[in-house]
């Protein structure tokens, strides 16, 4: 074989090489990596709710069921709020507002965020009949630990007066929201705020 020959194949073998494609070069993912191909990112967003606002929904609807925990948890599309009640479902009113206040004393409630949303639900936290108190969180500026939350940025109980609750929920922004109630378990029911990562 002569040196051109030789040369020839080089180049060709080198060519070759050039010609594979990057991603065959890429680290393999990681088990139980958070890191998400862009394709799935995309079909993610896509399937988000839509038609959502940042106006006030109200219900004026008042019920005797007494509110008797809250909670939050996480979805991939927004952080969500759940009222539960020992009754029927209650009306609520949920809005921004530029200060969330307490019931019955008018102090001022901080909570961290860009927004603040006051959601009022139209049920007590204790008994109508003995007074004795349905629901007692053991810190009433943290009510749920939000930390790592998109959307949630702070929880705070804002008393229960003249038989409604206040709560005041520090956003990270004015986002969209939505309120509904579910009935169950068994004769209990539940409010719900959803509010999306995103306009």
């Amino acid at each position: 074989m002569n040196i051109h020959h030789k040369l020839t194949k080089t180049i060709v073998a080198g060519l070759a090489v050039l010609a594979v494609p990057a991603a065959a070069f890429a680290a393999p993912a990681l088990a139980g990596s958070s890191t998400a191909p862009r394709s799935t990112s995309t079909v993610s967003t896509a399937s988000c709710p839509r038609g959502w606002g940042s106006l006030p929904e109200a219900n004026s609807r008042m019920v005797q069921s007494p509110v008797t925990d809250i909670r939050t948890g996480r979805h991939a599309c927004y952080d969500r709020l759940v009222v539960d009640l020992g009754g029927r479902s209650s009306g609520y009113d949920v809005r921004y507002v530029g200060t969330v206040h307490q019931d019955g004393s008018g102090f001022v409630v901080p909570l961290r965020g860009g927004a603040k949303l006051q959601i009022v639900v139209r049920a007590p936290s204790y008994d109508l009949n003995s007074g004795k108190a349905t629901y007692t969180p053991k810190n009433s500026k943290e009510l749920t630990n939000v930390a790592g939350y998109r959307t949630f940025r702070q929880l705070a109980f804002a008393g229960s007066f003249e038989g409604q609750t206040t709560i005041g929920l520090g956003v990270r922004a004015r986002l969209p929201f939505r309120v509904f109630t579910l009935a169950g378990p068994g004769s209990n029911s539940r409010l719900v705020i959803d509010v999306a990562h995103h306009w």
